[in-house]
């Protein structure tokens, strides 16, 4: 996966749940999605653009939770982005 442009995101080291994540992600050879950078960077904003994401992908809608994924796996591969 290419770098991201926002290089001090991307090397800042934090010891919260997403830095975490990132690190085995890494020693296994996965794939980091970008967005776990940007958690990890700011974990108050992460908090709560995890809360804002989850209540738009599983609260109350008229579409279905898995149409919902669908429509968001479709965008993700749409921007060339890991989903």
């Amino acid at each position: 996966m290419d770098r991201m442009h926002l290089k001090d995101v991307e090397d800042h080291e934090s010891d919260g749940h997403y830095g975490r994540m990132i690190r085995m992600a890494r020693e296994v050879g996965s794939p980091v999605p970008q967005i776990w950078h940007l958690f990890a960077y700011k974990p108050r904003l992460g908090e709560a653009l995890s809360r804002f994401t989850h209540e738009v992908m599983r609260g109350p809608s008229p579409l279905s939770p898995g149409l919902r994924e669908l429509i968001a796996a479709y965008t993700s591969r749409g921007n060339e982005c890991l989903f």
